[in-house]
């Protein structure tokens, strides 16, 4: 199994104090829970596995020996085992609800992420599908990624890794070429700078300030098709990355896919998922 940073294992900790408080007083008042007792999660329907790296982790802190029986990123089906664990039946119990509430969110983000990247790339076999920052607090590691177990990409993790030139910060420097120049000026060259636009002239604007990245935010696919047009006659397209986001899901994906866009995120992966499903089964060894 992959090895997760220390501050995802902290998360895990977290996780499993907000559930247990001051103790489980359904388990701790029934007598045979000291007893060896093997829990075997199950899928209960079709999805891409994800999350049994978290679950391996919570087994670990938690004194459980466990046994993995599927691989993340492949697709299982209903009523396949993914994951055996064994310990006290106490402890199986206790985190049984946290294990299944992060496999069952992280597969359902995996399996709409890997559903999206097919359909775009049947149109456009470069095209990257991507998250955004549209993520829960508390849980954007796992979210985040799931999204790369799906087959999708990250995207930025958090406001630190690039620069991001948004609506808001436009209308506050008055215009996007001077947002530009300013982000270049004060940030370091090992970063990349994006510039949302809302219009092709603006889109043209933030080319020739010198952005590399280009978000054309709810873009029709047709005018995105216009702005690409536009780059190809100034003979521009190679010398920028082409972004698009704004209510694009499994839907109408491939449509922009097909426009010849590099990027297409989407805040539907991380907040629009369904969560798939799983349980847990034990009993006494």
């Amino acid at each position: 199994m992959n090895k997760l940073p220390p501050e995802a294992i902290e998360s895990l900790k977290a996780f499993l104090r907000e559930d247990v408080r001051s103790g489980d007083i359904t388990t701790n008042a029934m007598e045979p829970l000291n007893a060896e007792a093997m829990g075997t999660i199950n899928s209960k329907g079709k999805s891409i596995l994800a999350g049994l790296t978290e679950t391996a982790a919570i087994a670990d802190f938690s004194g459980l020996k466990y046994e993995i029986l599927a691989f993340e990123g492949n697709w299982v089906d209903v009523r396949e085992p993914v994951m055996r664990m064994t310990g006290p039946a106490k402890t199986l119990l206790i985190v049984e609800r946290l294990c299944l509430n992060i496999i069952q969110r992280m597969s359902g983000i995996a399996t709409m992420t890997y559903k999206m990247v097919q359909a775009a790339r049947k149109e456009n076999p470069n095209v990257r599908i991507a998250a955004t920052r549209k993520t829960t607090p508390g849980f954007r590691f796992f979210e985040k990624r799931a999204v790369e177990i799906g087959g999708g990409d990250p995207h930025r993790y958090a406001l630190d890794d690039m620069v991001l030139i948004k609506n808001n910060h436009v209308d506050i420097v008055d215009g996007v070429t001077e947002a530009v120049r300013m982000a270049k000026e004060a940030v370091s060259f090992s970063k990349k700078v994006s510039c949302e636009a809302r219009s092709i002239q603006e889109g043209m604007d933030a080319v020739k300030a010198g952005a590399d990245i280009i978000l054309l935010d709810n873009f029709p696919p047709a005018d995105i098709e216009k702005f690409v047009s536009v780059l190809k006659e100034q003979d521009l397209r190679n010398t920028i990355i082409l972004e698009t986001s704004g209510g694009i899901d499994e839907s109408n994906v491939a449509e922009y896919a097909a426009t010849g866009i590099d990027i297409i995120s989407s805040g539907a992966l991380t907040h629009s998922y369904k969560a798939s499903d799983f349980n847990m089964t034990t009993k006494l060894k």
